[in-house]
């Protein structure tokens, strides 16, 4: 009879079951396959996990803070490079005013009229360059046409009808001599202006011009 070992002990080997056996066996090896499974399952599912996981361990990057360089980029103007014909849109950029204070303009000086006196600049009298004729220029002074023979007496005595006239000793100027000059309206050698002062003088004095002439042919100065 032949013995063979079951478990401890030893039996013979009529009274072992060849069924049995082979089913321990097998159930063995499904003990160790399933343990490699097992272990291949947590492997694979921790390899899943650990991603993540270091993900969510990771902190958020600090934002850095604006250089100057980066908000010199924000704000440079976008330049558009395009072919001859193509749109360009233009740049929307905000408006001012500049008030820029106006230089004065120089007031001219006004012109001297011809005739004018110059005398209180101390640049000497302006003479009388305008021409004429004594008729135009007694009628122009508005002395009556009948007077006109009685002020041809006393203006050809006065200055023989020189407008320029100079007394060098007294200074009385102009047809009728005024004296002073600077009491004449205007310009004491411009014949209108010195006609003009004169008919107010010998109706203002005399009367009339015929009362200056009898004045005149009487003391010969008036």
């Amino acid at each position: 009879m032949t013995l063979e070992r079951n478990g401890s002990s030893l039996v013979p080997a009529a009274t072992v079951n060849p069924a049995r056996t082979g089913t321990r066996r097998w159930s063995r090896r499904r003990g160790v396959v399933g343990v490699f499974s097992a272990l291949a399952v947590v492997a694979f599912a921790g390899a899943l996990v650990a991603p993540t996981g270091v993900a969510l361990a990771e902190q958020a990057p600090e934002e850095s803070p604006d250089s100057a360089y980066s908000v010199a980029l924000a704000d440079t103007q976008n330049l558009t490079v395009t072919v001859e014909g193509a749109p360009i849109t233009p740049a929307v950029r905000g408006t001012f005013e500049v008030y820029v204070k106006p230089k004065p303009v120089p007031v001219p000086a006004p012109a001297a009229a011809s005739g004018s006196s110059d005398e209180s600049s101390g640049s000497g009298p302006l003479f009388y360059t305008g021409g004429g004729a004594p008729a135009e220029w007694m009628a122009a002074a508005g002395i009556a046409e009948s007077d006109w023979g009685y002020v041809d007496y006393i203006v050809s005595k006065e200055s023989g009808w020189n407008p320029n006239a100079t007394n060098s000793s007294s200074g009385a100027c102009g047809l009728v001599q005024a004296l002073p000059c600077s009491k004449v309206p205007g310009n004491g050698y411009d014949p209108v202006d010195n006609l003009r002062w004169a008919n107010g003088y010998a109706t203002g004095r005399y009367g009339s011009w015929a009362g200056a002439h009898a004045f005149w042919t009487n003391n010969h100065w008036w």
